[in-house]
């Protein structure tokens, strides 16, 4: 990651007597920790150094097939401890890792590195890992989407009240709330993919950016140069690379990396705050496992633990997003090390952080408990308000006066409100009505007036059309991977 050498720290002890990310040691999954791992990083340096080799080899460098396959055969022995006293000699991890590797390989010591910078190993291993990460990122949020389309279709006609400014609304259906979650992660699903296609290479760029060091290897020939970085760039599973860099790639491409994230993160801290406040409206729940216990203090307790962790979370992933914005700002002309120790941190965690949060989302969505029982009886204490503009229709078809019938409804509702504000009582005003022989032409009429289904409008409908139309096409790639269970690690 540095030029000159981010000299940042010791390797820390593991263990209980030194501190751990909660990320790596208690959240995320071992395959996005193993990504972000030392391991991965530095052998993805030797990797990098590897195809160097081969393809100035391939264009006519005095490089050999001893060498190469020497290089080959210590991808994977990595001398960590020697490694770590290297760095603490030189102050250059980037040095101290190509000693560590002609240590191992002392045939081909002369030949690693040829003509690169640091930032070939540091940068393109960047995006390497960035490019792996979200593909461990995108199937676990179309199975989180996948799971919530499953439930939303389930309950596409199911009446619930809706709410504005946390205040009884109009009616909804379980399933279309639902779909209001589902299109927000779809966005993120779609921005996950555009950033994760638009990653290109850092590439063969030398120093300053300007192929200064590969020109002068291959003695001016500038088309072996294009093609050096050309045949590294595609030995790395990249379509492209950048034509323009200074000595790193522009970091204004980890803006757009952890904006992506950091919307996921508002959508998720939505979806679960939502989920927070119906456990407590007692409408829906997180799942409850048997043993689980919500309170040390109060056993009855159910909290929404896991939709609580979410948010908790989502809100570090959020604030992720100052530090790219920060360094890009900063990097002076072709570079400043300024970058090197807070990219090591932010980067890492934006993924690992997005990693826990899908994990636990994908749990929640795949237990999620809804009683309808009372979410009716919440229904009934709201809907006879909301229904006294169909009452005065039909009281008007039956031949009555507008003006009369709202007058009537008028008073008859407040004295209802009376009750259950001051009394505390159920909402009586269907039973008012019932009993006010001014309404007779439409007591028989009630029950259907009254019927939750026909204030939803066109909420089944549209839950239908769009998970048809936009969620399962958008899932079709993914179809693969859709089996697979979330575990949580704690």
């Amino acid at each position: 990651m540095a030029e000159g050498g981010d000299r940042g720290g010791q390797q820390a002890a593991c263990g209980h007597d030194s501190y751990r990310s909660p990320l790596a040691s208690r959240y995320a999954s071992p395959e996005m920790c193993f990504v972000f791992s030392d391991r991965y990083k530095f052998r993805t340096w030797r990797q990098l150094w590897l195809w160097l080799a081969e393809a100035e080899q391939t264009l006519g460098l005095p490089i050999t097939d001893e060498q190469i396959q020497e290089m080959k055969s210590n991808l994977d022995n990595i001398d960590f401890k020697m490694a770590a006293e290297e760095e603490k000699r030189l102050r250059h991890d980037v040095m101290a890792h190509v000693h560590t590797f002609g240590h191992c390989c002392p045939k081909a010591a002369a030949i690693i590195h040829l003509g690169a910078t640091s930032c070939y190993v540091g940068d393109n291993t960047d995006l390497i890992i960035l490019r792996n990460a979200f593909d461990l990122l995108l199937p676990k949020l179309a199975r989180v989407i996948s799971r919530l389309a499953d439930f939303a279709k389930e309950r596409a006609g199911l009446p619930t009240l809706g709410f504005t400014h946390f205040q009884p609304a109009q009616l909804t259906t379980v399933g279309k709330r639902c779909c209001l979650w589902i299109q927000d992660l779809c966005m993120d699903l779609q921005n996950l993919k555009r950033v994760r296609d638009d990653l290109r290479f850092r590439g063969v760029k030398g120093t300053t950016g300007t192929q200064a060091s590969f020109l002068q290897l291959f003695e001016g020939d500038d088309q072996k140069v294009e093609q050096l970085d050309k045949i590294v760039t595609e030995k790395a599973g990249f379509k492209r690379a950048f034509i323009i860099t200074g000595q790193t790639y522009t970091r204004k491409v980890d803006i757009e990396v952890l904006s992506v994230l950091a919307s996921l993160g508002a959508s998720v801290h939505k979806i679960c705050t939502d989920i927070r406040l119906l456990a407590n409206l007692k409408e829906m729940e997180e799942p409850f496992e048997k043993q689980q216990i919500g309170s040390s203090a109060m056993p009855y307790k159910r909290n929404p633990m896991r939709s609580e962790r979410c948010c908790s979370l989502a809100r570090h992933l959020m604030t992720l997003i100052v530090d790219p914005l920060q360094t890009a700002s900063v990097q002076w002309f072709e570079r400043t090390l300024d970058d090197s120790a807070n990219r090591r941190i932010c980067l890492a965690e934006a993924f690992l952080t997005a990693d826990t949060i899908l994990n636990t989302l994908q749990n929640i969505s795949e237990g999620l408990v809804v009683y309808p029982k009372v979410i009716e009886r919440r229904i009934r204490q709201e809907l006879p308000f909301m229904a006294t503009e169909n009452i005065i229709m039909a009281m008007v078809k039956a031949g009555g006066n507008r003006q009369d019938c709202h007058e009537k409804i008028r008073v008859l509702s407040q004295q209802a409100a009376a009750v259950v504000k001051q009394e505390g009582g159920d909402n009586d005003l269907i039973e008012r009505i019932q009993a006010d022989a001014y309404f007779s032409p439409i007591h028989s009429q009630l029950d259907r007036l009254l019927d939750p289904s026909s204030f939803t409008g066109r909420a089944s409908q549209q839950v239908q059309r769009f998970l048809e139309e936009e969620v399962y096409p958008l899932l079709k790639p993914y179809e693969s991977v859709m089996k697979v269970k979330a575990e949580l690690c704690l």
